[in-house]
């Protein structure tokens, strides 16, 4: 048995190369699958419903893709759409479809997943001890489903029941990326080992091709090893990279978990075809005594609005350690005042992150800094916009003449490069749940319905 399955990109809308997708096309592939988020860009997604990328570049790659799909009349899969997978993204990108199907005359059966769990069912299960945290998962209770909204993550499963449903292009709600490529192989008996070993390596695109980018793979799936072939000219393949691919968003990158078992690749091996095709063999897929579920979930927390300056001056950087927990009390004394004690110095956080001093370590770098200037990054954090924007007024004040020992009078301690310098970020989410769902079927959280284009 031979199969080829076409990863055109490694997300719908990051764009791909129009030539290296019709060489993949022109391969005949038996499934088109792509995937459409993740939680890689945070919170906001899931919490907003807002998707990252913008409709004019996820209408670009949708019209290539369905226009190829029609040609050479095979499925199309598109996963977590939207890029948190809600059923608003589901609908969003199902409504780009059908302009598309009506601009370029397709016809189709479309089949829409839908991912988003009710409040009330989490609370069953809460209650049911069938909610597991993952590790490092926040602790949860019951009342948590009605602040935050919350998808389950599928696996193959009801995505391999559209395909028997007939549906041409099916548009999945979150879902496991490497679900989107194995579904079909799955159906036709592919090994499951070398089925979800294929779907993790093209799960990104060409994320592990030399160099890395937004372009297709192409993999041909046989009964003992599967090539994996880059596309795009002046891109390449080496075992390494490819090998490497099982490390991305993996702790342990010899066994990876699905919804319905583990992939264990510590006995796979990479082998050169040429400079554009690695054969890989051995992987083993081991099933799970019972099927389980992700939940990703995200609340509101507040809004923010934030400043951005910078600072040159080797005295005021020697001084901001010192200095800022000191503006920190000032802040919450003039919160107090300002507002005559009708918002809580608690509800609010000020924060300083130092750009070229430790900031993405939080302080903790390892060895000591001596930069010669600093970006300064403050974020208001409070419970409305308005709150936060007026108290980020007086923090870019004083912020910008911090009274420096070394200096006589007044002195200008940071620089803003914008005026106003206050600019309302809006609303801030948190994720919710690093938790699965156990004793379910594979199929019980997500809805389907089909419609003909």
């Amino acid at each position: 048995m031979e199969l080829r399955i076409l990863a055109p990109t490694g997300a719908l809308g990051a764009g791909f190369d129009a030539d290296a997708f019709e060489r993949g096309v022109a391969a005949r592939p038996d499934v088109i699958a792509c995937d459409a988020g993740s939680t890689d860009s945070g919170p906001a997604a899931l919490g907003s419903g807002t998707p990252k990328l913008s409709a004019q570049a996820v209408t670009r790659d949708l019209r290539l893709l369905l226009k190829a799909r029609d040609r050479i009349g095979v499925p199309l899969i598109i996963g977590s759409c939207g890029t948190s997978g809600r059923d608003t993204g589901v609908d969003w990108v199902a409504d780009i479809t059908r302009t598309l199907a009506a601009e370029e005359n397709l016809h189709f059966r479309l089949g829409l997943i839908y991912s988003d769990q009710p409040a009330d069912r989490l609370q069953h299960l809460h209650d049911a001890g069938r909610i597991r945290p993952l590790a490092n998962a926040p602790a949860i209770d019951r009342d948590l489903f009605e602040r935050s909204h919350t998808v389950a993550m599928m696996g193959v499963e009801p995505i391999q029941e559209a395909l028997d449903a007939g549906c041409d292009v099916i548009l999945a709600g979150r879902a496991s990326d490497t679900a989107l490529f194995a579904a079909l192989p799955h159906l036709r008996g592919s090994d499951p080992g070398l089925t979800w070993h294929m779907a993790k390596t093209i799960e990104c695109g060409a994320a592990c091709a030399i160099p890395p980018s937004a372009n297709g793979l192409l993999v041909t799936l046989r009964d003992d090893h599967f090539d994996v072939t880059t596309l795009a000219a002046g891109s390449r393949l080496t075992p390494r990279s490819v090998a490497a691919h099982t490390l991305y968003e993996n702790a342990d990158p010899f066994h990876i978990a699905e919804p319905s078992g583990v992939l264990d690749t510590t006995d796979a091996t990479y082998e050169t075809v040429d400079d554009q095709t690695v054969r890989v063999r051995g992987a083993r897929y081991l099933p799970a005594d019972g099927y389980t579920n992700k939940l990703e979930g995200a609340e509101l927390v507040g809004h923010q609005t934030v400043i951005i300056g910078g600072v040159r001056d080797r005295v005021v950087i020697d001084a901001l350690p010192k200095l800022l927990p000191m503006a920190k009390q000032y802040f919450d004394a003039k919160i107090l005042d300002v507002f005559d004690g009708h918002v809580d110095p608690t509800d609010i956080d000020i924060d300083y992150r130092l750009y070229g001093n430790g900031a993405v370590l939080a302080g903790h770098e390892p060895d000591p800094l001596t930069p010669r200037e600093l970006g300064v990054l403050i974020t208001v954090t409070a419970p409305d916009q308005d709150t936060a924007h007026a108290i980020a007024t007086f923090v870019a004040h004083a912020s910008s003449h911090l009274p420096i020992a070394e200096y006589d009078g007044l002195v200008s301690t940071l620089a803003y490069p914008y005026s106003p310098p206050e600019m309302d970020r809006g609303p801030l989410y948190r994720f919710t749940l690093n938790h699965i769902a156990t004793g379910v079927t594979p199929t019980e959280l997500f809805r389907t319905t089909t419609e003909e284009l």
